[in-house]
């Protein structure tokens, strides 16, 4: 038997960069196999070609041994292919069923004339789904109701439901629990015991050694390595990745805590709709430590750090930082007292894509000396020194150098660019949201580190991050929150992983 899918020869560019450079791949009925590589290697470009949302400028792709022309993610679903997207794509003010439906609604007609969709014979086929694929829901939830991980199962009996034998995951697990994500493992592993082929977009080489078949490594555009996950270990995968050998994890620096730098006490915030995000919490950061907010995706935490950095008000409670209050202080002047945040959304409130990455780099300090005179001159020379400096030691990847437009750059480099701009403002308290979403392996350690060598100069940290992994090993103390409270505060080396997961889940919480 031939394999399922194969791509001949697939080429794709785009201005500038080619994403996938000549790239021979087969996929083999009924496996699991992992596509990996670092941020703008072009792993999801290929996978976007096999979906139809892009289209090869060279080769051609294969389906049961015949060439297709995918020229649409509705050509894609034609030949059974299906995709679950990270970000997810679900109507919220509607049903699970009619989110499952939405586009090949089943029909009938009243009194045979006036056609209305059957949702209840939809209703009973999204049941069934559910019960033999383990992916249990209750049909007539409205999405913004329902937890991520029961929107996750939603957009997986999207696929089933249209039929779908080849699936796409991209980063599947990034907003979920330790819990969760084992429960999510064990479903990929039961589609692929069912005769489905899966194909897995992750950074998480845990996941992949646990449940791929085989891993396809792409690096700067090219397939650098097609592996047997029982035949490789994660540094020979990650080595391929990044061209390099990468450590996996970090040792904490020696390091002291010290003084009070960042002093939280019952901190509230309200919505809009008068809904309570953040309910009295109250927690300190201190001088050398890494203070990291655990907590599902919506829980809360990020609120928190927005809240701080005086992105959204405060219903009351107090937040002083070196002993200033915050409270009815805009965000130059918290800046200016000293403090980097590293946002959760990049593009709102990160950076401005229109500007160019000189600009991005300096958007905190272009006014103050060495980058402006007393004249409020800009002194360009400076500036590029400056940027350009920036762009080599947080190794973002640009095409034309400090005249990069952001809006052009991956995902993945806008975020680093963000980091060294932040890190070079020298704060004493740095607060990274979600720092290293989207990152490579080797990117990812390189934060690591630098937020390690940050604790070990004194700087107070506050590191909010949905990746209980990079909490484990980054902190000092762990705080979690559910539903708008803090369940506990406590060390670090006092606290497993799954009991972390625990309280991220509401199993339980501190008496106080």
């Amino acid at each position: 038997m031939g394999p399922l899918i194969e791509f001949k020869h697939v080429t794709k560019r785009f201005p500038g960069i080619i994403a996938n450079n000549d790239i021979s791949l087969e996929v083999k009925k009924g496996e699991i196999l992992a596509i990996l590589g670092e941020n703008g290697a072009g792993k999801s470009t290929l996978m976007s070609m096999l979906f139809g949302m892009y289209q090869p400028d060279g080769g051609e792709i294969h389906i049961h041994g015949k060439k297709e022309i995918i020229s649409s993610p509705m050509v894609a679903n034609e030949l059974s292919i299906g995709m679950v997207h990270q970000h997810f794509m679900l109507v919220e003010d509607q049903s699970i069923t009619e989110n499952i439906i939405l586009g090949i609604e089943p029909q009938k007609r009243k009194f045979g004339i006036f056609p209305y969709v059957d949702l209840t014979s939809a209703h009973k086929k999204v049941k069934e789904l559910s019960k033999l694929y383990k992916l249990e829901v209750n049909p007539t939830d409205i999405i913004k109701d329902i937890p991520v991980s029961t929107q996750q199962r939603v957009e997986i009996l999207k696929m089933l439901y249209r039929n779908a034998e080849i699936l796409i995951f991209d980063e599947p697990t990034a907003v979920l629990t330790p819990q969760e994500i084992e429960s999510l493992l064990h479903i990929i592993e039961k589609l692929r015991d069912d005769g489905k082929t899966i194909i897995l977009i992750t950074h998480k080489l845990d996941e992949v050694m646990k449940i791929a078949d085989r891993c396809a490594i792409i690096c700067k555009g090219k397939l650098v390595g097609l592996l047997t996950t029982k035949e490789t270990t994660i540094k020979e995968i990650s080595a391929l990745m990044v061209g390099r050998e990468v450590s996996i994890g970090i040792t904490q620096t020696d390091h002291s805590i010290e003084d009070v730098v960042l002093e939280v006490e019952h901190l509230s915030v309200i919505s809009h709709e008068h809904i309570t995000l953040v309910d009295d919490v109250s927690f300190t950061v201190r001088k050398g430590e890494v203070l990291s907010i655990a907590g599902v995706s919506g829980n809360g935490q990020v609120e928190i750090a927005d809240a701080i950095a005086g992105l959204i008000p405060t219903k009351g409670g107090s937040i002083r930082l070196l002993g200033k209050e915050l409270i009815g202080k805009d965000i130059r002047s918290r800046t200016e007292a000293g403090m980097s945040y590293i946002p959760e959304d990049r593009h709102s409130v990160g950076i401005i894509l229109d500007f160019n990455l000189r600009e991005n780099l300096l958007l905190k300090q272009y006014y103050n000396t060495p980058f402006c005179d007393n004249k409020g001159i800009l002194q360009f020379d400076e500036m590029n020194s400056t940027s350009e400096k920036l762009i080599k030691d947080f190794d973002i990847r640009c095409s034309e150098g400090n005249k990069t437009l952001t809006r052009s750059m991956s995902g993945g480099n806008q975020q680093k660019a963000i980091i060294a701009r932040e890190i070079y403002l020298n704060s004493s308290l740095l607060i990274f949201v979600q720092p290293t979403r989207g990152l490579d392996i080797g990117a990812i350690d390189s934060i690591h580190h630098r937020i390690d060598a940050l604790r070990a100069e004194g700087k107070a940290i506050l590191l909010i991050s949905l990746e209980l992994d990079e909490i484990m090993e980054l902190s000092d103390t762990i705080m979690v929150m559910y539903n708008g409270k803090v369940q506990t505060i406590q060390k670090a080396s006092n606290v497993t992983k799954l009991q972390v997961g625990e309280y991220m889940m509401g199993a339980h919480v501190e008496k106080k």
